[in-house]
């Protein structure tokens, strides 16, 4: 396993394997075979960006069993999904801001995100699983009164991206079985969302594939699988904390 980071240090961008508090810096191709410069950087010494550039970020809706059963939601036949601008994407670390034209409620919501490695268009299941070059963390914040505020049309996109609202990182990890990964996610250190990813109603190869079917996914490009129980809303002044292992600690402060 390899866990991928995104990092700025003295007015350059770089990417790099995290080791504990240390970044093994690599050059080229993240998604190409990257070659091992022999330099190194202690975590602290950098900032640390989105473990990747995504050309876009799609997030899924109604796809975890515990929580469509709650919400007396029929189980859909096919993935149900958004957008999120890329105004939107936001680092480990940074703020998360309330948008200056809305005084209503927002939420977080705790998912595990997909990572495309190779450009995918109308690939089969199967073929799929080779499509994903790995894992991150996710902070899907919704402007939840805005989804449903003109009758006549549901403002889903609107709603998740503000600016600030698409948290993902710290890092990109690879070869992890998704089945076998527990989102964890705590406000101000109390744990609100504890959920197995085996409970998806479409897991990560089934989600690749029939997205695949819509639209051509790039090198780069976050897939939010979606969430299960727990949602709530933040206050400013709030630290929402999103942990799945193997991946490690996506860290936010709401302002």
């Amino acid at each position: 396993m390899a866990r991928w980071i995104r990092f700025e240090h003295g007015g350059r961008t770089g990417f790099g394997r995290l080791e504990g508090d240390t970044i093994a810096v690599y050059a080229g191709d993240l998604y190409a075979a990257p070659a091992a410069t022999g330099q190194s950087l202690a975590l602290g010494a950098v900032k640390v960006l989105t473990p990747t550039l995504p050309t876009k970020m799609v997030a899924l809706w109604n796809n975890f069993h515990a929580l469509a059963a709650k919400l007396k939601q029929a189980i859909p036949l096919e993935p149900l999904y958004l957008f999120k601008s890329p105004n939107s994407f936001l680092a480990d670390g940074e703020t998360i801001r309330k948008p200056p034209s809305y005084d209503g409620k927002v939420v977080y919501e705790g998912e595990l995100g997909i990572v495309i490695g190779r450009r995918c268009r109308a690939v089969g299941e199967a073929a799929a699983a080779r499509h994903i070059f790995g894992y991150t963390c996710i902070n899907d914040v919704t402007a939840a009164e805005i989804i449903q505020r003109d009758a006549a049309f549901a403002q889903w996109a609107r709603a998740k991206s503000f600016d600030t609202f698409g948290v993902f990182g710290p890092v990109v990890a690879t070869d992890l079985d998704p089945a076998a990964l527990t989102v964890k996610l705590t406000l101000d250190g109390e744990e609100r969302q504890n959920y197995p990813v085996s409970d998806m109603i479409f897991p990560p190869p089934a989600i690749v594939s029939r997205l695949s079917q819509d639209m051509t996914l790039e090198p780069g490009d976050v897939i939010c699988c979606g969430t299960s129980l727990g949602v709530g809303s933040m206050k400013p002044g709030s630290v929402v904390e999103v942990t799945i292992q193997g991946i490690g600690a996506l860290r936010n402060r709401y302002e």
